[in-house]
């Protein structure tokens, strides 16, 4: 199986060189990197050419404008050439087991369509600070899952051909598209948690759903939940109707505070305890 490593890439030039030197200590070998440059304004695309000059599986690509995270995700789906994708932002990198790790799950589990692991909180500097605690397996098939509280988070692998039976990436979106995309491939077969931190995440002023965007990236998640109630077809929420139009994001919220209860926990834990017995 051939991966695809996608990155977009704005104005992060300064820390591509963790993300790059990571790639290279994969120790799974078939992989191709696709850069998509962001119109950046930075010098990222003088540094980041240099760097991967040497090496035929990299390969950069440009936006002629500024165009957003949607329509840069998107794109370079479109331009991956493996059978399974993963996004790693270029202000952070992967241990060398992410890759393999998944490639393993897809050739055991064949009707397995997206898999994530956990990720480590890092300083400025890529040092480890803390995992990420809320990944685990979550419920497969439940038309009322929706990732809310986060569970689904990097390191995020998914098979293109089944990303190709989607409604494909939100373009519009310049946050949670990720979220989106998660969604999305969940309803179209199962997910598998991956027990190991795979992922080395960069906390700095500059991340795009760090600090001042936090309230936006919340907005936007709400956003995602309701198109995902909608394209399922749900007209309740656990006896509670679900708007026939996007308002606020506390009315979206608020829908899913029932999974939050004690019975709805342990409800949770025994059918995904049955679904790994039986899968």
């Amino acid at each position: 199986m051939k991966f695809s490593i996608l990155i977009a890439n704005y104005n992060n030039g300064k820390y591509f060189k963790d993300c790059f030197q990571s790639l290279l200590s994969q120790n799974y070998q078939n992989w191709e990197a696709i850069i998509l440059d962001d119109a950046s304004t930075d010098n990222s695309v003088e540094v980041i050419k240099k760097m991967v000059e040497n090496d035929e599986r990299f390969r950069i690509y440009h936006n002629e404008t500024n165009s957003g995270v949607g329509v840069t995700k998107s794109r370079l789906i479109e331009l991956a050439e493996g059978e399974i994708c993963g996004f790693v932002d270029p202000d952070d990198a992967i241990l060398p087991t992410a890759i393999s790790s998944s490639i393993k799950i897809y050739q055991k589990k064949m009707d397995v369509v997206l898999t994530y692991s956990l990720f480590t909180k890092c300083d400025g500097n890529l040092n480890p600070q803390e995992v990420f605690n809320g990944g685990k397996q979550v419920i497969n098939q439940s038309p009322c899952f929706f990732n809310s509280p986060i569970e689904i988070a990097h390191f995020v692998t998914f098979k293109k051909k089944i990303y190709n039976q989607t409604e494909k990436m939100d373009t519009s979106m310049k946050i949670a598209e990720d979220q989106d995309l998660y969604l999305k491939m969940y309803e179209k077969g199962k997910v598998y948690f991956i027990n190991e931190s795979n992922y080395l995440y960069r906390m700095h002023s500059g991340g795009i759903s760090q600090n001042e965007n936090k309230q936006k990236s919340r907005e936007y998640f709400a956003q995602v939940i309701f198109n995902a109630m909608k394209r399922r077809n749900l007209k309740n929420i656990n006896g509670r109707p679900v708007p026939g139009e996007f308002e606020n994001a506390d009315e979206i919220y608020s829908l899913l505070e029932y999974q939050n209860t004690l019975i709805s926990k342990i409800k949770r834990k025994v059918i995904i305890l049955i679904q790994q017995i039986f899968n």
